[in-house]
């Protein structure tokens, strides 16, 4: 299988995983405990039904939105996701390339291994950064500054993640940064060579946006216990309105499920919300993203932009997202399995397919722009 042979979201997957070691496919492709949100996120839309319309002439479709502040040519943004130089040497730098050749937004992560200001250098595409929540309140305010500096346009507070989930697939392998990789773990990546040889002679791996501030190279520190010992759970509305203040500019909460932290997000002065069950991988159980959308967007969707993510796989996912109302549809998983197969040509060939589905589509719909979806084109099944 070849990157060419990929045309769609279940292609890149497989190909990915023909690629990687398994433990590395597994941090991607898993979602927490039983992994039931994971797979309800994909399913919800099964549920919904589109209505077409006809005759309505539909030689040119635009696909543009403006999300944040930010115009963007496509209603999909790269969303930001952790550690991308383990999937792919190329890492952030493909990704926001890529994000930049289709006009659209990309997100690093505080857990990404470029840093924010390289990634700035580098593109002219609007750069979210995302963040969590550190006991120490300096450093939050000094993350702040340097995404102010780098000239980032969006900050983005992940709010769902005061714990790492309960990820048992990384449980079985041992996987966490450093490697603390088990017998059966270790053998994966021996049955992977062509990985280890691109991890051993690129660039060493680095998190830029935390190494001045935790050693991830002692062992003594794994992704989860980042998670465990420097994220703050007590964290509150007071604090974060103190972060939006700071921030003074777009800023947005990733993580809200419920049309009462919405109303909270806008009270403290956010400019978006992101509906989002951090895509199945921290409280299983919870509602899907899409199941919730409608009635976050009916509270707050006149006063703040409501933003989706989690689960969309296909174009029509993303137009039934936006016909509920939201903004701009996020993407995660649809990029990181094209990377992981291919680096940054995967990465555009996905976001070139998406485009193309999503054109296709609009035209089967009978629209000619974002704006004329609407809940009339949807029909949700009893």
């Amino acid at each position: 299988m070849r990157l060419k042979d990929c045309h769609n979201f279940q292609d890149f997957r497989t190909l990915a995983k023909k690629r990687l070691p398994s433990p590395i496919f597994n941090y991607i492709d898993g979602g927490a405990d039983d992994e039931t949100t994971y797979r309800r996120n994909t399913a919800a839309f099964e549920t919904c039904d589109l209505v077409p319309s006809v005759l309505t002439g539909v030689k040119d479709v635009d696909l543009s939105v403006t999300v944040m502040g930010q115009k963007l040519a496509l209603p999909i943004y790269c969303s930001p996701t952790a550690l991308q130089r383990l999937f792919h040497h190329d890492g952030e730098r493909a990704v926001a390339n890529a994000a930049e050749k289709y006009g659209t937004m990309f997100g690093v992560s505080s857990l990404g291994t470029v840093s924010m200001e390289e990634i700035a250098k580098q593109t002219t595409t609007p750069q979210v950064y995302q963040f969590y929540f550190h006991k120490d309140r300096e450093l939050n305010r000094a993350m702040m500054q340097r995404a102010k500096d780098a000239g980032v346009q969006v900050m983005m507070l992940t709010v769902d993640s005061i714990t790492g989930g309960n990820r048992e697939r990384d449980l079985r392998t041992g996987f966490a940064i450093p490697f603390k990789l088990n017998l059966k773990g270790m053998l994966q990546f021996v049955l992977k060579p062509m990985w280890g040889i691109n991890y051993v002679t690129h660039e060493k791996f680095r998190l830029p946006q935390l190494e001045e501030h935790i050693d991830m190279g002692s062992g003594a520190t794994s992704i989860g216990d980042y998670f465990t010992n420097m994220l703050d759970p007590s964290m509150n509305w007071d604090d974060v309105a103190e972060m939006v203040k700071f921030w003074d500019g777009e800023f947005c909460l990733k993580g809200i499920m419920s049309r009462e932290d919405a109303r909270k997000a806008v009270e403290i002065g956010c400019t978006g919300v992101i509906i989002s069950n951090h895509g199945g991988r921290q409280l299983d159980g919870s509602r899907s993203s899409f199941d919730q959308l409608a009635e976050i967007v009916d509270e707050v969707g006149d006063e703040i932009d409501v933003i989706f993510d989690s689960g969309v796989q296909r174009g029509t996912h993303v137009l039934k997202a936006l016909s509920l109302g939201a903004k701009a549809v996020g993407i995660g998983r649809m990029y990181l399995y094209p990377l992981a197969a291919a680096g940054q040509p995967g990465v555009e060939r996905a976001l070139g397919l998406m485009k193309a589905e999503l054109e296709r589509d609009m035209k089967l719909m009978g629209k000619t722009s974002i704006d004329q979806l609407t809940r009339e084109n949807l029909r949700f099944r009893s």
